[in-house]
């Protein structure tokens, strides 16, 4: 059995990964639209969304829309995989204990 990944596997990493993933590729959630999802705090979201981008699992933007800073968050292609081998490797064990 696949093991669970330890960055995704923490429950606000986890929210943050499950919310980009269901995006299209290439599509990304603004810092205040992600925190409006996970029901993080600033300084909380941010930090999460640090670890994810040191593993390559996020990339982050930042931009000015109008005179106001905008950051938005994108899964990567190696995050959407990790994303979905943890899934998988969650549904194995749901499957194991269901026999």
């Amino acid at each position: 059995m696949a093991e669970l990944d330890d960055i995704i596997h923490q429950p606000l990493r986890l929210r943050i990964m499950a919310a980009l993933t269901a995006l299209p590729d290439g599509q990304g959630l603004d810092f205040t639209r992600l925190k409006k999802l996970t029901g993080a705090t600033d300084g909380n979201l941010g930090a999460h969304i640090e670890t994810l981008a040191k593993t390559g699992y996020v990339a982050v933007t930042k931009a000015f829309v109008g005179k106001k800073p905008q950051t938005t968050v994108t899964a990567t292609a190696a995050g959407r995989g990790a994303f979905a081998r943890h899934v998988a490797t969650l549904r194995e064990i749901i499957a194991g204990s269901e026999g």
